[in-house]
């Protein structure tokens, strides 16, 4: 196997663990926020550091774009 290859594979599975990582980490705060609706009726969440704000952002734009991703390599792969 070649060191690009390798490297290559390597880069592969980071890029699916975070992008799996992310599409977990949305559902378990999707399940968070519906028990809190349930229970008060309505869910407010406020973010007043700007880092983390950016930060919570770009993985959410990196889980849609990866979900687009995976969903198109699964249509394609159905015959």
């Amino acid at each position: 196997m070649k060191a690009t290859a390798k490297i290559d594979r390597r880069l592969q599975i980071l890029i699916h663990s975070l992008g799996l990582s992310c599409l977990g980490g949305a559902i378990f705060l999707q399940i968070l926020v519906f028990t809190d609706i349930l229970q008060h009726g309505y869910f407010m969440a406020v973010e007043n550091n700007p880092a983390i704000l950016a930060f919570e952002i770009a993985l959410t734009l990196f889980a849609l774009i990866y979900f687009i991703y995976m969903y198109q390599r699964f249509i394609r792969s159905i015959k």
